[in-house]
C-alpha cells in the first residue's frame, strides 16, 4: 500500500504528464483530467484491488470503466505509472496510429482499457453489466466507473441509474466528477441538474460525498465508506467535489481548459508549479 506522500507525489508527476501530453500535439482534454488526478491516482494505487497483468475478463479483480473518456490523458497516465504499459508510450499521445487516441479505444488492445468510451452518457450501463457479469461469475470484487457531471445531462443515464436499483446492483461504485463545469460554461448555466444527491437518492441509491475532491487522505476515507455501503441491496453513487484545472493556478476556477493545451510559456508555467517528482517520459 502507498502512504499518503507517495500518492501525493505520483499525482503531481501525473499532473506532468497530463500537461505534457496534450501540450505536444495541441490538442486534449487536460482542465478535467486535472481535476481528477487525484482521484485517479488513488483508485488504481490504495482503492481498487487488482490483479498482476490485464485480461479483458477482469474476474477476481475490481474493475473501472471511465464514461467520460475525454479525460484520456490521467487515466492514460495513471495506467502507464501503475504499470500497465510502458510510461514512454505516453510520448505517443494522440498521434497517428497510436494505441493513446483521444478517447479511449480497444481495438489496438491497449493493457487496462476495456471499453471504448467518449461518446458520453454511455458508461453507466457498461458499469451496471459489468456489475451483474461479477454476480453470475460469483465474483465479490466490485466495478467502479467515473462520470463527468455535464455528462449526466444525457439521457440514457437516468434509465440506468433507475434500473440499478431496481435490480439490486450493490456491487457498482459510480462516482461522479462534480466540478461544476462543461465545455461551453458552467453546467448551472447550460443545463441545471439541481440537487444530484437527492435525485440519487430519489432513485434508490445509496448515496455520499466527499467534498474535498482533491486530498488524498479525504478520498481514501470517503471511498472506504462507499466500499463498506456495498452488498446491501442497493447501488452505490460517490459526488466528489473537485477543481477544474487543479493543481495550476491559471487553469483553476474557469471552464476555458475543458479541451484546450497551452503554449510553450504556459507548459512552462504549469511545470514550474508541479516539479516533477519520479521521472518524466
Amino acid at each position: 500500500m502507498a502512504t499518503q506522500q507517495e500518492l501525493q507525489d505520483l499525482t503531481v508527476q501525473v499532473r506532468r504528464d497530463i500537461l505534457r501530453m496534450v501540450h505536444k500535439v495541441n490538442s486534449g482534454h487536460p482542465g478535467g483530467s486535472l481535476g481528477c488526478a487525484e482521484f485517479l491516482v488513488c483508485l488504481y494505487n490504495e482503492i481498487m484491488e487488482l490483479k498482476e497483468g490485464f485480461d479483458m475478463d477482469g474476474i477476481g479483480e475490481d474493475l473501472f470503466f471511465l464514461s467520460n473518456g475525454h479525460i484520456s490523458p490521467v487515466f492514460y497516465s495513471v495506467l502507464a505509472r501503475r504499470g500497465y504499459f510502458p510510461v514512454s508510450e505516453l510520448n505517443t499521445f494522440r498521434l497517428i496510429d497510436s494505441r493513446l487516441q483521444g478517447h479511449p479505444t480497444t481495438h489496438e488492445g491497449l493493457e487496462g482499457v476495456r471499453i471504448a468510451s467518449g461518446s458520453l452518457g454511455q458508461g453507466m450501463s457498461v458499469a451496471i453489466g459489468a456489475a451483474h457479469a461479477k454476480k453470475l461469475n460469483n465474483d465479490h470484487h466490485l466495478v467502479y466507473s467515473l462520470h463527468g457531471d455535464g455528462e449526466l445531462q444525457e439521457g440514457q443515464n437516468w434509465e440506468a441509474i433507475m434500473y440499478a436499483s431496481a435490480k439490486n446492483v450493490d456491487n457498482l461504485i459510480a462516482t461522479i466528477d462534480l466540478n461544476g463545469k462543461q465545455i461551453d460554461g458552467s453546467t448551472d448555466h447550460v443545463l441545471a441538474m439541481g440537487d444530484l444527491k437527492k435525485k440519487f437518492e430519489a432513485f434508490d441509491w445509496e448515496v455520499l460525498e466527499i467534498k474535498a475532491g482533491n486530498d488524498v487522505s479525504s478520498i481514501i476515507e470517503g471511498m472506504a465508506s462507499a466500499k463498506a455501503k456495498t452488498g446491501q441491496g442497493k447501488p452505490v453513487c460517490v459526488l466528489l467535489y473537485t477543481e477544474m484545472g487543479n493543481g495550476v493556478d491559471f487553469m483553476m476556477h474557469t471552464h476555458a481548459w475543458h479541451g484546450k493545451a497551452p503554449n510553450d510559456e504556459q507548459l512552462a508555467r504549469a511545470l514550474e508549479q508541479n516539479p516533477v517528482t519520479l521521472i518524466d517520459y
